[in-house]
C-alpha cells in the first residue's frame, strides 16, 4: 500500500453528495417537515463588512488568499473551487482547494497550512498537470480526492501535506467528474457527474482503503419506491481502448437513471447528500436502505432562498451548508426538515459563485471561495475567505 494511503490524518468533515432530475414523483416527494426549524438560530445577516461579506451577528471574515497573488510566498491558484479541511497533529489544520482552471499548468489543487492559533504557516501545490478540477472530497484516511470536470476526466488522490505525490485513480472511471464522497461503513465511494444527463456512480474498492482497483457501478432508481440498485459498468475507463471512447459511462447501461447536473456530494452519519443544479434540488441517499429522497426543491420549498445549488458540506450536527453558483451568492444552511436560511452572503460579486465550503475540526472557522471574485477592468481574480465565530451556537 502506498504511503499516500497509510496516512491517518483526522479530517474535519467526511463524505459528499450527488444529483438527479426526473425523480420528484419517483422518490415520493420531499421528506416530511416538522414545526422545528433549527435554522432560525442563525438570525438575520448584518450589513456587509469591509470584505463585502454579510454575516450573522458575532461573526467576522478575513481574506486568506487571492488568485495570482502570494500566500506565504506561494502564488495562489486561479478559479478556486471545491475544498476541505484536514486536522494536523500539532492542533493546526490544512485547507485544500481545487483550481478550475482550463490550463494544465495552473489547474490541480493547492493547500494552506494553519497553526493551532489560526495563523497561516505555509501554502503549496499538492496536484499539478490537471485541469478543470472542480470539486472532490476528503477521505476518512486523510487524503483529498480531486475531480477533473472534463470529458473522460479522472479522480486524483492527493496528500494534503504535500509530502507524497498525487496519483491518478483510473478505477474510479473516466467521465466528467464533479465530486466524490466516501462511505466508511459500507466502504463505497459515491461519485457525481456534471452533465445534464449525468449519472450517480458507486465504486467498491477491492482492498479498502486502496482505491487503485475495484468495481465501478451506476445507479438505477426505481420510479415507485426510490430504491437504488447498482449496475456494473462494462467499460469504467473508456480511454483504455479507442473503441470504447464511443461509449461514455453515462450511456453504457440503458437502465441507469439520469440526473440534471450533478454537483457537490458529502457523506454524514449513514447518508450521502448531493445537489443537482439543473433542477435546484438537494438529495439524500440512505446508504443502508439505498432509498433516495429529495430534501430540498426550490420549486416547492416554503423557504426558497437557495438557488443555483452547487458545492456543499455538512456540519458535525448534520446541517447542510450549500453554496450557490450565482443565485444571491449565498451560503445556505438546510436543517433536517429541509428548511433553508442564509448563513452568509457575498455582495458586489454577482458574476461569481461560492465554492469550497469547509469547517475546521473545531467547528469555529469556515472556509470558502468566491471563484471569480469581483471583476476589475475585465480581469477575474478568485478570493478565498475565512469566517470565524460561534458556529456551535447556530449549527445544532
Amino acid at each position: 500500500m502506498s504511503t499516500l494511503l497509510t496516512r491517518r490524518h483526522v479530517i474535519s468533515a467526511a463524505g459528499q453528495i450527488w444529483c438527479g432530475t426526473a425523480l420528484a414523483a419517483a422518490v415520493g416527494g420531499l421528506w416530511p417537515r416538522t414545526s422545528a426549524a433549527d435554522v432560525s438560530l442563525i438570525g438575520p445577516l448584518q450589513p456587509a463588512d469591509g470584505n463585502g461579506i454579510r454575516l450573522p451577528q458575532g461573526f467576522t471574515s478575513r481574506i486568506i488568499a487571492v488568485s495570482l497573488l502570494p500566500v506565504a510566498g506561494y502564488i495562489w491558484h486561479e478559479f478556486p473551487d471545491g475544498g476541505a479541511t484536514f486536522a494536523q497533529p500539532d492542533g493546526g489544520w490544512i485547507y485544500v482547494s481545487n483550481s478550475e482552471s482550463v490550463a494544465a499548468f495552473s489547474g490541480g489543487a493547492s493547500a494552506i497550512r494553519f497553526a493551532a492559533d489560526g495563523q497561516i504557516v505555509s501554502a503549496y501545490r499538492i496536484l499539478a498537470g490537471t485541469r478543470l478540477n472542480c470539486a472532490g472530497g476528503p477521505t476518512p484516511w486523510g487524503t483529498w480526492l480531486s475531480c477533473e470536470e472534463i470529458a473522460f476526466g479522472f479522480v486524483h488522490e492527493c496528500d494534503p501535506t504535500g509530502a507524497t505525490g498525487a496519483r491518478k485513480l483510473r478505477a474510479l472511471g473516466a467521465f466528467k467528474h464533479e465530486a466524490a464522497a466516501v462511505d466508511p461503513v459500507y466502504r463505497h465511494v459515491y461519485l457525481t457527474e456534471d452533465e445534464s444527463d449525468g449519472r450517480l456512480y458507486r465504486f467498491t474498492p477491492r482492498n479498502y482503503p486502496d482505491l487503485s482497483q475495484g468495481t465501478l457501478e451506476v445507479a438505477s432508481v426505481d420510479s415507485a419506491s426510490g430504491y437504488v440498485s447498482w449496475r456494473a459498468l462494462p467499460f469504467p475507463d473508456p480511454t483504455s481502448n479507442p473503441l470504447t471512447l464511443l461509449f461514455p459511462t453515462r450511456k453504457q447501461v440503458s437502465s441507469s437513471t439520469a440526473f440534471n447536473g450533478g454537483e457537490g456530494i458529502w457523506y454524514h452519519a449513514g447518508t450521502v447528500y448531493f445537489t443537482t443544479k439543473g433542477d435546484n434540488r438537494v438529495w439524500a441517499l440512505d446508504t443502508h436502505t439505498q432509498i433516495l429522497r429529495i430534501i430540498y426543491d426550490f420549486a416547492s420549498s416554503p423557504t426558497p432562498v437557495l438557488r443555483g445549488v452547487d458545492n456543499l458540506t455538512v456540519s458535525a450536527s448534520g446541517q447542510l451548508l450549500v453554496a450557490e453558483d450565482g443565485g444571491d451568492m449565498q451560503l445556505v444552511v438546510l436543517d433536517a426538515n429541509g428548511t433553508a436560511a442564509p448563513l452568509l452572503q457575498v455582495e458586489g460579486q454577482s458574476k461569481s459563485e461560492i465554492t469550497g465550503p469547509a469547517l475546521n475540526l473545531a467547528g469555529n472557522r469556515l472556509y470558502f471561495s468566491s471563484q471569480r471574485g469581483p471583476f476589475n477592468d475585465g480581469q477575474s481574480l478568485g478570493v478565498t475567505y475565512e469566517v470565524a465565530g460561534p458556529f456551535a451556537q447556530i449549527l445544532r
